[in-house]
């Protein structure tokens, strides 16, 4: 049984009986392994996981920050002045050692930013890892799956992910998606009661479940044979994902902006080293200022620090119960203005009560001898199960079994289940067989009752109708005795009698009410998508006011009567859709889709899974969704919850807020530094900065500061406004023409730090020491004052100068640290300062606070309802296509 490798023979299980695949493996087909069993299997075996590429080490991550090539021109540069003092004989290495020591510490916080940002897509990785229903020691639990061992025995539903590898012990209509695996298109039948030839095909080996397939209807159980690289998919290298996180498009898109930015600031650069050699500046120094000033100025650190950003509001969603599987999701979340939420357990508490029971004829009283038939039928007709005093299962069924007056042990013991037909969305129904004994078996379907009543003698529309138009839950229940078992395939839903309905309450949760009401605020429209009766939903949507006087419900089959360019036209007349399959879903998504609408959708089933692709924000839920419903994807919900899905949203918008921010003060002050030097080689002034100095001030100014503006709190109105359109640039809204403004206020209070300290203050102003070195502070600290502009368009003051304790921090760090290289002498030696007295000082204080002056005063004039208007009330017009100036299909922010 056992290598020397993984520790598992290669057996073909297809062609061993159950019986015997659980001898050779240890197990038991009924209770499973006992947890020693499966505590040293795992330490045997391993890990249930595919192997991950080897991730760098921490010194290769270091030396990869090395690779720009900018920096490799600066340290070639720096070699090239090393050398140039070591053969002149001067000394003076203090240049060469400064540069690369301050290109040394930039790439070491690179590498940990690196790290931090890989840790966070990590564990959110790691949130969203897929789980297993097992059987250990005859006990049911739910494990990570990277923690099966072969010999466990595993439970399957419809909508699972198979874990590993499996032998089939039980199967009850059960079908498995393959097609990634075998190619086949349609899911395959699965049987647990047949054998294979050793050399069947895989996709023929009926009697095994492959990892990585998912199971696309019925039930069954099965014996894990392999595990991790062992599978069948850990043996096809082209099937194992790579683990590297993909770029966003705005990431691209910045990246692309910083690729542009870069090139001019590069053509500047060479036009000042020209200028400075006319000016007879040592070419050596000059070369080096136009490199440092390139370094300097060039933001190729933009999108690292993008992805920290996105890191940091991830992590924090995580923690509101949001988890992201999909960086790009972030961006959109900002966008969206339509959420489809389906109704139960999303909108509601999922805690289902049976309140009522009806007949033909009426009112059934709960504790009578027909409703406890009737109760005890439907009971039967369940697939819950039962450990101790809790019920397991579809809390629909929940609520059946437990109103039911036996307990479904004992009913199920009494009418043992020989044939079941599973529910499905589309068929709306379920239908189980039970022995009675003396060779009769009875038929119980329960379902949709409006579907019921069509295979039934007998009904109750009209109670059905006026139980939902309370917005009950109403399940039909139906029954036909026989006296054979019938063919699996025969079709035994016809010719039933109608016993009853149950009409059940979900009341909805207290978080929606103000949730919707601040979707109304934000301008997001919310609808609701369900598959309950129309009155039900209607009556729900009105409380929750999803629904008001001028929308109207909309149904499965009247959907199906009109074309897509129909429902394109008025789909802004519904808010609420009744009777839906998941299939509809996928066109309601597209008709938004057509008006340029972002469209968050949610979805728990197997057959939501196109739905949650097609929506631009497909969001899963993370209690009742199946796996491949999360795996289709881009946001599971934790806690199942539509206020959970506008927190999300409201977070959304924070975080793009927050880079929107960061972007801004990096390029107004790299203009600003850009300008400084620029504008003084025009003016044929004497050199206003040093190459360490302007490395100094990129240090300084684009770590610390940069990155507390990612952690912004969320502006108190961010759901005031509007959501971002898709196809906005970044810089859109007046910020283009901000940043430029900025810019030149930073560079031009800097050089006019310069001239003040050159003409004033300098004994030689050939040789504008004391100009340099205030220059030098401004163009620093201004800079750093500059971040709590950035913090919020209102005021700073009204934001509260204290609200973001990380920025106040970066900002103290990166002030003492500025001054440190002024006051301090052996760093001023090093950095060629001069010593600035009191007055000097002051002339450097009041000219860094110049720019939180002047945008205090841009606020004050401008103010904030030119940057954000305010959302104007009402709805658009039923029927009619919305004014909009952008068009868009799919995930947003593709043009960004």
């Amino acid at each position: 049984m056992l290598n020397h490798n993984r520790g598992l023979i290669r057996l073909d299980w297809q062609s061993l009986t159950k019986e015997e695949c659980a001898k050779k493996l240890g197990t038991n087909i009924k209770t499973g392994l006992s947890p020693a069993q499966a505590e040293e299997r795992r330490n045997r075996y391993g890990p249930n996981e595919l192997e991950q590429p080897k991730k760098k080490s921490v010194l290769l991550r270091f030396f990869a920050q090395f690779s720009d090539f900018m920096v490799i021109i600066l340290l070639v540069a720096a070699g090239i002045s090393f050398v140039t003092s070591f053969l002149q004989k001067d000394n003076d290495y203090i240049d060469s050692i400064i540069i690369l020591a301050i290109v040394t510490v930039n790439a070491m916080m690179g590498m940990i930013q690196e790290s931090r940002a890989e840790k966070s897509i990590e564990a959110l990785k790691k949130m969203s890892s897929p789980h297993a229903h097992v059987v250990r020691a005859d006990t049911e639990a739910l494990i990570e799956a990277k923690d099966l061992v072969p010999g466990d025995l595993v439970l399957l539903n419809a909508g699972d992910l198979v874990p590993a590898d499996l032998r089939l012990t039980e199967a009850v209509n059960l079908k498995a998606e393959e097609s990634a695996l075998t190619g086949e298109s349609l899911p395959s039948r699965k049987r647990a009661d047949m054998t294979c030839s050793a050399n069947t095909p895989l996709g023929d080996r009926h009697n095994l479940l492959f990892s990585s397939s998912s199971i696309a209807s019925g039930h069954g159980a099965g014996i894990v044979t392999a595990t991790g690289m062992e599978t069948q998919v850990g043996k096809i290298a082209h099937m194992i994902s790579t683990q590297s996180a993909p770029q966003t498009p705005l990431q691209r898109k910045l990246a692309q902006t910083g690729r542009w930015l870069g090139i001019g600031a590069l053509v500047i650069c060479f036009v000042i080293f020209i200028m400075g050699l006319f000016q007879h500046v040592q070419p050596l120094e000059m070369f080096l200022i136009a490199i440092s000033l390139a370094v300097a100025a060039i933001p190729e650190g933009l999108p690292a620090v993008v992805t920290i950003v996105l890191a940091i509001g991830v992590r924090r969603m995580a923690a509101k119960r949001s988890i992201v599987r999909r960086m790009p999701a972030v961006e959109t979340l900002g966008s969206a203005s339509v959420i489809c939420s389906d109704k139960t357990g999303t909108l509601t508490q999922n805690r289902m009560t049976v309140v009522e029971l009806r007949g033909s004829g009426g009112t059934v009283p709960i504790h009578s001898t027909q409703g406890d038939f009737l109760l005890s039928l439907a009971s039967l007709c369940c697939n819950c199960t039962v450990s101790g005093s809790t019920i397991h299962g579809d809390p629909t069924e929940t609520a059946i079994v437990s109103a039911a007056p036996t307990e479904k042990k004992r009913l199920d013991e009494q009418y043992p289940r020989v044939m079941e037909i599973p529910f499905s969305s589309e068929r709306k129904m379920m239908t189980t067989v039970h022995r009675l004994g003396g060779g009769r078996y009875r038929i119980i379907t329960k379902g949709a009752p409006d579907i019921l009543f069509t295979h039934c003698t007998g009904g109750a529309p009209r109670q059905n109708e006026e139980m939902a138009s309370r917005a009950l839950r109403v399940i039909g229940v139906a029954y036909r005795d026989i006296d054979f078992l019938p063919d699996p395939d025969e079709d035994i839903e016809h010719g039933l009698t109608f016993c009853g309905l149950i009409g059940m309450i979900d009341p909805p949760r207290p978080q929606v009410k103000p949730a919707v009401d601040l979707c109304r605020k934000a301008g997001i429209r919310p609808v609701m998508i369900t598959g309950d009766h129309a009155a039900t939903a209607a009556a729900i949507a009105k409380q929750l006011g999803i629904m008001d006087g001028k929308s109207r419900v909309i149904t499965g089959a009247e959907l199906d009567r009109l074309s897509q360019q129909e429902l394109e036209r008025s789909i802004y007349d519904y808010a609420v859709f009744a009777r839906v399959s998941p299939e509809h879903k996928v066109r309601i998504v597209r008709a938004f889709q057509s008006h340029g609408e972002v469209v968050a959708m949610t979805g728990d089933g197997v057959n939501d899974a196109p739905a949650l692709r097609a929506a631009d924000i497909g969001c899963a839920m993370g209690i009742s969704g199946t796996d491949v419903a999360k795996a289709a994807s881009d946001m599971v919900l934790t806690d199942d919850n539509f206020a959970t899905i506008v927190t999300a949203v409201r977070e959304g918008r924070g975080i793009y807020e927050n880079i929107r921010k960061t972007v801004h003060f990096l390029l107004s002050c790299n203009i600003g530094e850009i300008l400084t030097v620029f504008v003084s080689f025009l003016l044929r002034l004497p050199t206003p900065l040093l190459a360490i100095q302007l490395l100094w001030v990129n240090l300084v100014t684009d770590s610390l500061p940069a990155l507390a503006l990612g952690v912004e709190p969320i502006d108190r109105d961010i759901m005031d406004r509007k959501p971002v359109k898709p196809n906005e640039s970044v810089f859109s809204g007046g910020m283009g023409y901000n940043i430029i403004v900025e810019g030149c206020l930073i560079g031009a209070i800097s050089l006019l730090a310069y001239s003040i300290g050159r003409i004033y203050f300098d004994v030689d102003p050939s040789s504008p020491y004391v100009g340099r070195t205030m220059a030098f502070a401004v163009l620093s600290l201004s800079q750093i004052v500059h971040t709590f502009n950035m913090r919020s368009p209102h005021s700073v003051f009204k934001a509260g100068i204290f609200a973001n304790p990380k920025l106040v921090l970066a900002g103290i760090i990166c002030t003492a640290l500025q001054t440190m290289v002024i006051v301090f002498e052996p760093l001023a030696v090093i950095f060629k300062t001069a010593v600035l007295n009191g007055r000097q000082w002051l002339i450097v204080a009041l000219l860094s606070l110049i720019p939180l002056a002047v945008v205090e005063l841009e606020k004050a004039v401008t103010g904030h309802k030119s940057r954000h208007k305010p959302i104007q009330s009402g709805h658009k017009k039923s029927g009619g296509v919305p004014k909009k100036s952008f068009q868009g299909k799919g995930k947003a922010f593709l043009n960004r």
